[in-house]
């Protein structure tokens, strides 16, 4: 099949236009959880507390790895993720915290 085969072919069309939806969900879920975790940032920031908090993530990370094996994920990719995630967080966080 050539690149274009969604364009024949109604099944991968199907297939494809329900990851797209997928995709841009994924995009709106991320940009609200950053929406949050800036006003968390500020908050910190306002309050002089840390920008991390080490415990509250490995409890993150070890509930997000029961999730992903509950939804037959590979945990490491939904630890690998979230760690992600969270680094982005943190590096924001500092940002507000230095001004």
């Amino acid at each position: 099949m050539t690149q274009d085969a969604s364009a024949t072919d109604p099944v991968l069309a199907g297939f494809r236009a329900s990851i797209d939806n997928i995709d841009a969900a994924l995009i709106h879920m991320l940009a609200e959880r950053f929406r949050i975790t800036q006003a968390v940032g500020a908050y910190k920031a306002e309050k002089n507390l840390p920008a991390s908090d080490l415990a509250r993530e490995e409890r993150q990370i070890a509930r997000l790895r029961k999730l992903a094996e509950d939804a037959h994920l590979d945990p490491d990719f939904g630890e690998k993720f979230i760690r992600f995630v969270i680094e982005e967080v943190i590096q924001h966080h500092e940002q507000a915290k230095a001004g």
